[in-house]
């Protein structure tokens, strides 16, 4: 094989510049993400990470357990919810959930939008990294192909020698 042969080879094979052109730069989705919400978005994404937490749930653990065991075992002229109905104990419960079962739905939607922005930066991450492992993959294949030629034509020139 000719040193042209090779040189024609290794310029079929895409540089890391030209590599890197042909890709979007890398970018950071958390800060996209951020830039992107409204003071509304994020208010409802602050909640839903406050109310998604074990303190939260501990929280409402322990206001029901004293709600429901001061309105039992409290001296009956200091209950202000009576057992067992609890009512008004429902009542400030359901309008709990009420409230924020729609705002953690927001939240889980726009951490699903957050999700899709991260899932399509590591495909876009992923594909500029296989083709930058094809091109070093080619620039080895073509690099063995030249030391082959090499050890070759040394070969040659010394069993010419050894003539």
């Amino acid at each position: 094989m000719s040193v042209r042969a090779f040189e024609a080879q290794a310029a079929s094979v895409p540089s890391f510049s030209d590599l890197q052109s042909q890709f979007m730069p890398v970018r950071d989705v958390n800060a996209q993400q951020e830039r992107s919400l409204s003071r509304l978005e994020r208010l409802a994404v602050v909640i839903t990470d406050r109310v998604g937490s074990m303190g939260f749930f501990l929280l409402i653990a322990a206001w029901t357990a004293i709600w429901l065991a001061w309105n039992t075992l409290a001296p009956p002229a200091l209950r202000f919810d009576p057992a067992p109905a609890f009512a008004v104990w429902l009542f400030v419960s359901n309008l709990l959930q009420l409230h924020l079962m729609p705002l953690i739905m927001v939240g889980q939607n726009l951490e699903e939008r957050h999700d899709q922005l991260r899932a399509q930066a590591d495909f876009e991450i992923s594909l500029k990294a296989e083709a930058e492992i094809q091109a070093v993959l080619q620039h080895l294949t073509n690099q063995n192909a030249l030391m082959f030629e090499i050890l070759r034509r040394l070969e040659q020139s010394a069993d010419r020698a050894s003539r």
